[in-house]
């Protein structure tokens, strides 16, 4: 039996050892919108292109309605992105806001 100190691991672990990266926050993006920009952010959240996103949507929609209702609760239950800079939200955003304000039971947010 020998008294061997064992070898120090390399620095630069392989990349199948390292943890993976953090995953984004589910919300509605404010820069890659349509209409309330829940597929662009679904999209963000899980890597799917938005465009497959949107035709799921209509697809759901024409197949029985399903897609636009699952569309309606997904822009009242996702939070908002960020706008990009100097963008104020229209009245439909803040209408939208105001209900997932109620929703979420968090104060409505300032106009």
């Amino acid at each position: 039996m020998t008294n061997s100190v064992p070898p120090t691991p390399p620095i630069d672990q392989p990349t199948w050892q390292q943890p993976p990266p953090a995953r984004p926050q589910l919300r509605r993006s404010g820069t890659d919108r349509m209409i309330g920009g829940v597929a662009g952010g679904l999209a963000e959240y899980s890597g799917i292109d938005p465009v497959l996103w949107r035709v799921g949507f209509v697809g759901l929609t024409i197949a029985g309605g399903a897609g636009f209702v699952v569309y309606l609760l997904l822009w009242a239950l996702m939070p908002a992105g960020p706008l990009p800079e100097g963008e104020e939200p229209s009245p439909l955003e803040q209408f939208v806001a105001g209900i997932h304000a109620r929703l979420s039971g968090r104060p409505t947010p300032p106009a």
